[in-house]
């Protein structure tokens, strides 16, 4: 009988336990963006993913648990997008714009999320919300900030809100809403 060792097995699990929640993730993110939060379940994620719903909750505590994980992994991909940005003063803004609306087109569900989060009066997703747009907003500043931009923290509060109109203007199905650039 070839027995593997206990460490490989564990790691074996490991890597399949981290594969497994970010399958639940993904699944998660859409599932929340099709229906919304409210009348989604976990038990239709599960059903995404092919798996039992008890298998979520051995993951995480609750729907709420969930979505607000759904939600983090949605600022970190914006973060790791502005993250990569780099462009001289005079560049900058349009840079950073330019990644945003890919980013919408690439992951569009994720942006549905944020606006959805928008409108839950839930504690722990509004702190999630929160933390996501300070620390988006911390980044952009920063970024503008090297750059050399005037007027940094005007430039920022420009863009962020800019940003959520886009957001709306998806959510709605608007396209004519979203903000005009030169």
């Amino acid at each position: 009988m070839n027995k593997q060792p206990s460490t490989v097995r564990s790691k074996t699990a490991e890597a399949t336990s981290v594969n497994r929640r970010e399958q639940i993730l993904e699944a998660a993110v859409v599932v929340f963006a099709e229906l919304g939060y409210y009348r989604a379940t976990t038990a239709q994620v599960a059903e995404r993913v092919g798996i039992s719903q008890p298998y979520i909750f051995k993951l995480f505590k609750n729907k709420e648990e969930l979505f607000v994980a759904a939600l983090d992994r949605a600022f970190e991909r914006i973060i790791r997008t502005f993250k990569s940005v780099e462009a001289p003063a005079d560049q900058m803004l349009a840079e950073t714009i330019r990644v945003y609306e890919q980013l919408m087109e690439t992951h569009p569900n994720e942006i549905l999320l944020q606006v959805q989060a928008l409108g839950i009066r839930d504690e722990m997703i509004l702190h999630a919300m929160q933390k996501g747009m300070l620390e988006v907003t911390s980044l952009v500043k920063g970024k503008f900030v090297a750059a050399g931009m005037e007027h940094p923290e005007v430039e920022v509060s420009t863009f962020m809100a800019n940003g959520m109109l886009c957001n709306i203007a998806m959510a709605l199905g608007m396209p004519e809403l979203k903000p005009k650039h030169l």
